[in-house]
């Protein structure tokens, strides 16, 4: 490659201008007769910007008083005081901790063959110190006290099951005793004790886990109908570690699946198969930039990373706090979410009720699909996968902030989705999540050819390259630019950009394909 070291060449610019233009010796090429002199800054225009930067957009701003109720917002805002954090993670940590515990209880459903759990999948997007775990911890703590609370009251009861399980072992050790003795005087054997008889053990519930196998969170889902939040301080380990077993196995299958609500059979070695019914599992979690960057432009797009709400505000300031968030009314809450139950239908087995959409809800919902549907069109990347799960989400969303706004102050309960909380997750997706997707996938959502010539762009940059030549860049393997065919429409599109320009190529004296060499605009070292 035409690089200058460190040498004398660095020291001396001429030198360095005159290397830049020779060929490599290597090559088997000669300088051409003629080679055209560098222009100077003044007579090439400024390089076109979206190839040498991505333009990431601003934060939008939360409309929390346009969709939680007064106590809510005002909550959310006290809670983001105290904890020093944005208040869109907390109400991150409080939208993942309502819906993990509405769970199975409600589901809604626009019209027949349409039917959306409450889960919802949350990121949290920032540095180490924007206030990520403090804010989402102030939605999950409450949660985790209901939890504890009512794993005492389980406790209690497992250890009474416990005492009875012990009697029922020795009463039926007695019998089989008395019933061996009995056959052999040829008598009628006993009856069972009464001691024998067992009611159904008791379960100790988990409503938050940090970090647990699919076959552990299958055998708490198998044991308890209500829902569990996955909560993750940096949700890149967990988003990595599906990879983690040999011989390709994966556990992304799973996660595809519970999104959905879906039902799932976990096979275990050596023991029995666990079914779930509905696998009702919301995640919320961290991530700092950069990870998700690497793991948005890694792999292909199963539509796993689409189905996460990103939340990525501005730090919050450093100052001290003006007020401090009732945690007695946000525990209050949720409680009253947990305390929704579904019914038992005729065999026994808990079903969730189905809130149906009004016929003006349903009208409305058609509407937002349409506007989505055109959004598609123009849209690439993970951003295109994202729109497609906007219409789903839609439905999550009326259904959790009906629920949410209704536990805040009780009343009767819900069952019919209005078109009122349609325009409430509507407006919330229009003006905040569409807008931060948009800010959080922005390397993802740029056509491929756009980062090819990014990635061309920044090699340049990064090696300060005066001059190259296309064999030069073949060489080096940047990623997609490996072949002829993909590097070609590259530099055109850099050449439209005025980033670079074809000058004069040396001779190829080996024949074959010729070479093309090309100056980069010296105003690029500006930018």
């Amino acid at each position: 490659m035409n690089l200058v070291p460190e040498s004398e060449e660095a020291m001396n610019p001429a030198l360095s201008e005159v290397s830049a233009n020779l060929p490599e010796a290597s090559t088997g090429t000669q300088p051409s007769a003629m080679v055209i002199p560098f222009k100077a800054e003044d007579e090439w225009p400024f390089p076109a910007a979206r190839y040498i930067r991505l333009e990431r957009p601003e934060p939008p701003e939360l409309p929390l008083d346009d969709i939680l109720k007064p106590a809510l917002s005002r909550w959310v805002r006290e809670a983001a005081e105290s904890k020093g954090a944005p208040i869109d993670y907390v109400f991150a940590g409080l939208l993942s901790a309502a819906s993990s515990a509405i769970g199975n209880s409600y589901v809604a459903s626009p019209w027949g063959g349409w039917v959306e759990p409450s889960i919802l999948w949350l990121m949290a997007i920032g540095n180490p110190s924007a206030g990520k775990s403090p804010g989402l911890d102030a939605g999950i703590n409450p949660l985790r006290k209901i939890e504890t609370a009512q794993s005492r009251v389980s406790q209690a009861d497992m250890n009474r099951w416990d005492e009875k399980a012990e009697i029922a072992k020795l009463a039926e050790s007695v019998w089989r005793s008395q019933m061996k003795a009995a056959l052999k005087e040829g008598e009628s054997p006993p009856t069972k004790p009464a001691e024998m008889e067992l009611p159904e053990k008791p379960n100790i519930p988990r409503f938050v886990v940090n970090d647990s196998t699919i076959e552990r969170i299958a055998a708490i889902l198998h044991e308890q109908k209500c829902g569990l939040l996955l909560n993750r301080d940096e949700i890149a380990g967990w988003l990595i570690g599906m990879e983690r077993y040999a011989g390709g196995g994966t556990d992304r299958p799973f996660w595809l699946e519970a999104f959905g609500g879906r039902s799932f059979t976990v096979e275990r070695m050596s023991r029995e198969a666990i079914t779930i019914e509905r696998l009702a599992v919301s995640i919320v979690g961290g991530i700092q930039p950069d990870r998700l960057n690497t793991l948005l432009l890694a792999g292909d797009d199963d539509g796993l990373l689409a189905r996460f709400i990103p939340i990525w505000p501005d730090p919050a300031p450093i100052k001290l706090p003006d007020a401090i968030a009732d945690n007695d009314f946000i525990q209050g809450v949720l409680e009253r979410l947990f305390g929704l139950l579904g019914y038992t239908d005729e065999n026994d087995e808990m079903q969730p009720y189905i809130n149906r959409f009004s016929d003006s809800a349903q009208s409305a919902l058609v509407d937002f699909r349409i506007c989505v549907r055109e959004l598609e069109h123009e849209a690439e990347g993970l951003l295109l996968s994202f729109l497609g799960k906007l219409p789903s989400l839609a439905v999550r969303l009326s259904l959790v902030l009906q629920l949410l706004n209704w536990a805040s102050d009780g009343g009767e309960v819900p069952l019919e989705i209005s078109d009122c909380s349609l325009d409430l997750a509507v407006s919330l997706i229009w003006n905040y999540i569409l807008p931060m997707a948009h800010r959080s996938y922005a390397e993802a959502s740029i056509s491929e050819e756009q980062s090819k010539a990014m990635r061309l762009v920044s090699h340049i940059r990064k090696r300060h390259l005066r001059t190259f030549t296309t064999r030069e860049v073949l060489r080096v393997e940047i990623r997609g630019l490996d072949k002829a065919d993909d590097l070609n429409p590259v530099l055109a599109i850099l050449e439209d950009g005025d980033i670079i320009r074809p000058v004069e190529s040396p001779v190829n004296v080996r024949g074959g394909r010729p070479i093309k060499k090309f100056a980069v605009n010296p105003r690029l070292w500006e930018q």
